[in-house]
């Protein structure tokens, strides 16, 4: 080798070298193992876990939170903000697995609670939170049984990812963002029974800039639910069932409520369920509004409730009989629905005497019922048509 070449050779083994020592340095892996978790799905594996937390909340380098395969016991977690480290990766291949008894978790709100995060990601793994035992008790014994856990939860928090991470079995809601900024969800697998209840998928309320892509929820609520103060919300290629659709709302329970805006509904494929797109607001007066809706592209089979806005909302006739709902639906389009109702009803605008519906838009849709053109019906809605429309629209 001639000594030019011999020398860049060793410059060039001199800085690889000192870059893969940067790189070491510059980054920290916690696997709970090495802090006394064990993977045998009986040990209390809680103050491992936390103790990672804490390391890497402190860090001043990039830090990954390692859990193994394995079956990893936890109680109740708070990933609590705010973080010296803006670069946490929550890395699971593993389970991490809830108390069989329900009343070690079902009391607390969160079983597992991001709050005032920023920059955490959480990639693979299930959490399974052992819910069944809790359905059953709610079902024979009703009130005198905890209200049980979301599984996850983030809450005033920022700039999250959510990466191919599978939910089991929920005791209450899977996952819940609550005030918070720029999460993606990608990846998601939501399941649990389809009678399993108050177990919604994913639940997103005072919250903006949220994207949920590529996910899968089978159970025994809302798909998505959309609560108050929600804006600019992205849902792509999403598939539900069974479960109860992709609802907004329910909205109005209170007089002084955020309205939601901007949402996107693309690509969902809704199968067996009680709704596909649905808004529900109680007949109460309220502040609140929706606005700034496109639901596009879905594919309805055997779908109860197809199109639905429902704004007479008042369970066990309870505080609301009588009354109108003050929330202002307005700019809510339909393109491209297609597929099956298992009702005759596939399109049903229900809106507001004080507040009627405004500027709803149907863009090519086709829904029909057992192998016949469906009905429509229509309340207090005004809109327009375009493309081929089946049921007849009934908007004015």
């Amino acid at each position: 080798m001639q000594m030019g070449n011999l020398t860049a050779f060793i410059l060039f083994l001199y800085f690889f070298s000192l870059h893969q020592s940067l790189a070491a340095a510059a980054a920290t892996t916690y696997n709970v193992l090495d802090l006394g978790a064990k993977p045998d799905g009986a040990t209390d594996s809680t103050a491992a876990l936390s103790r990672a937390w804490s390391a890497a909340c402190a860090s001043n380098k990039p830090t990954t939170i390692y859990v193994p395969r394995g079956r990893f016991l936890l109680r109740n977690v708070h990933f609590r903000g705010p973080c010296r480290n803006k670069a946490i990766t929550v890395r699971i291949d593993g389970t991490l697995v809830a108390p069989a008894n329900f009343n070690a978790i079902g009391k607390s709100g969160n079983w597992l609670l991001f709050e005032g995060a920023d920059g955490v990601s959480v990639r693979g793994g299930t959490l399974d939170a052992q819910g069944p035992a809790l359905w059953e008790c709610k079902k024979s014994r009703g009130k005198d049984c905890p209200s049980g856990a979301t599984t996850l939860g983030m809450t005033k928090s920022k700039n999250m990812e959510i990466i191919g991470l599978t939910s089991l079995n929920s005791q209450m809601f899977h996952i819940v963002i609550n005030g918070c900024e720029n999460v993606k969800l990608q990846g998601v697998r939501v399941s649990a029974s389809g009678n399993s209840p108050n177990t919604d998928g994913i639940h997103v309320q005072l919250s903006t800039g949220v994207t949920i892509l590529s996910t899968k929820i089978s159970t025994g609520d809302d798909c998505v639910s959309i609560g108050p103060g929600t804006k600019n919300l992205w849902i792509e290629n999403v598939t539900c069932g069974p479960g109860h659709g992709i609802s907004i709302g329910s909205l109005g329970k209170d007089y002084e409520e955020a309205g939601v805006e901007n949402v996107t509904v693309r690509s969902v494929n809704f199968k067996n369920t009680q709704n596909g797109l649905r808004i529900k607001t109680w007949g109460r007066p309220s502040k609140g509004f929706v606005r700034g809706v496109v639901f596009q592209h879905a594919l309805m089979t055997n779908v109860q409730n197809p199109i639905v806005i429902d704004q007479n909302y008042c369970p066990n006739n309870n505080n609301c009989p009588g009354q109108v709902s003050g929330v202002k639906i307005s700019d809510v389009s339909y393109e491209d629905i297609q597929g099956t109702s298992a009702t005759e009803v596939a399109v049903k605008f229900d809106c507001s005497k004080a507040n009627p519906c405004e500027r709803i838009r149907l863009e090519n849709v086709k829904l029909s019922y057992k192998n016949r053109r469906a009905e429509a019906s229509c309340s207090n809605a005004a809109g327009s048509v375009s493309g081929l429309i089946e049921p007849t629209s009934c908007l004015y």
